[in-house]
């Protein structure tokens, strides 16, 4: 018998082309902010003097809450060249910033979680696709627990408890363990938009974003878990 190969529907091929996209922005994302904290903890002293300048590196996160305001709030009104150029760039302050844990931890232990990390992400990610289960459910708890882990990491900061430290970590994990589920479900909504090239591009840019941001804070809730310190 001949075999015939399935033709797949418009809807699939609009996801599985919406997908590709988002995942090889991300994945180009994390290498970017991957080689930018290699090459800056490579420069004798800098990561140091990061860590030791408050001032310094304060700005470098508000440079990048900018970026991301700006991505999330006005990506429609950018240009698709903008919105690309904003989200490379907050990659790069991303790195910038992730080059003082090079100061904290060993670069096996470093190297050893992003591999869970990406495993644990590409395991919670597929099953946001592919699970017929609503996870609509999942935002409103997902978020009020965000802002709660929001609130303790600050009031932390003060405290400097090592029973508190201990909660965020591992609430962490489980927060963004599911947010990447939840957000990768959500962003399927995505590929039923009808939109020209360059919308389409946006709306790759903001997913890619939010599973980069998913991925990243996994990985650094599991590096306090996991991490060899020096």
């Amino acid at each position: 018998m001949e075999h015939i190969t399935p033709i797949a529907s418009p809807v699939e091929l609009s996801m599985n082309r919406y997908f590709a996209a988002v995942y090889k922005w991300m994945t180009g994302a994390l290498v970017i902010s991957t080689l930018v904290a290699w090459k800056v903890s490579g420069i004798p002293g800098f990561a140091e003097f990061m860590a030791k300048n408050s001032g310094l590196f304060f700005g470098l996160v508000i440079l990048q809450l900018v970026s991301v305001i700006a991505l999330a709030g006005w990506s429609q009104k950018m240009s698709a060249l903008t919105a690309s150029l904003v989200f490379l760039g907050y990659s790069a302050l991303t790195g910038l910033t992730l080059s003082t844990i090079f100061l904290i931890y060993t670069a096996a232990s470093i190297a050893q979680v992003f591999i869970v990390t990406a495993g644990m992400f590409a395991v919670m990610s597929a099953y946001g696709y592919f699970t017929k289960k609503d996870l609509t459910g999942w935002g409103s708890f997902l978020f009020m627990s965000l802002i709660g882990l929001i609130i303790a990491s600050l009031v932390n900061m003060f405290m400097n408890s090592h029973f508190l430290t201990w909660v965020t970590t591992y609430a962490g994990i489980i927060i963004f363990v599911g947010l990447t589920a939840y957000d990768t479900q959500k962003l399927k909504r995505f590929a039923h938009v009808q939109a020209d090239d360059s919308t389409f591009r946006k709306l790759v840019i903001i997913g890619a974003l939010t599973l980069y941001l998913d991925f990243i804070n996994l990985f650094l809730h599991l590096l306090r878990a996991m991490g060899d310190r020096r």
